[in-house]
This record gives C-alpha cells, sequence and structure tokens, in this order.
C-alpha cells in the first residue's frame, strides 16, 4: 500500500512561479504530466504518495517537508534556480 501524505498546493504552485518553471517543465522534470499538476494546484490540499511529493521536491528543489507545509516557506524557496556554469561543453 502506497504512502499518502498531503501536499500544499498554494505552496508548490507558488514555488514554481517564483522558480519561474511553467507546468510543462515541471511535469518533464518529475515525470507527471501537466493534467496532473494542474489537478494538485487546483485544490487547496492534495492527497500525493510519497514518491510524488519527492519528485516534486527534487525538481524544484526544495526539502519535502516545505511543500508538505511543516517546513515555513522562505524567500529562497521562492527565488529562480540558478543554472550551472559548466564550461566544459557537457551540460549543453
Amino acid at each position: 500500500m502506497t504512502d499518502l501524505v498531503e501536499i500544499k498546493s498554494d505552496r508548490l504552485k507558488a514555488i514554481r512561479k517564483g522558480r519561474k518553471i511553467g507546468r510543462p517543465k515541471l511535469a518533464k522534470l518529475s515525470g507527471l504530466t501537466e493534467r496532473k499538476l494542474a489537478k494538485i494546484e487546483a485544490d487547496t490540499t492534495f492527497m500525493v504518495p510519497q514518491s510524488t511529493v519527492a519528485k516534486l521536491s527534487d525538481a524544484l528543489h526544495v526539502p519535502e517537508p516545505t511543500l508538505t507545509g511543516v517546513f515555513p516557506l522562505s524567500q529562497d524557496d521562492l527565488n529562480p534556480i540558478e543554472a550551472p556554469q559548466c564550461t566544459s561543453g557537457c551540460c549543453g
């Protein structure tokens, strides 16, 4: 049986927008569909499997407890993610 976790939809949306990541890109980064992301963001809270919280957390570069409301939302969570400074050409 999968453990379900409550995700705070307003936090997810605020972090995504603050990071300047559109739903299509977040869907690609997290392995979720755009439709699923839209459903999650449309509700106040949404029950998702723990693995989904982990995927979103990794994609947005925030701790899982930030998405669930355990940790407070900080200004750093709302800032865009800086692109890696690669000079070898391996990162595109």
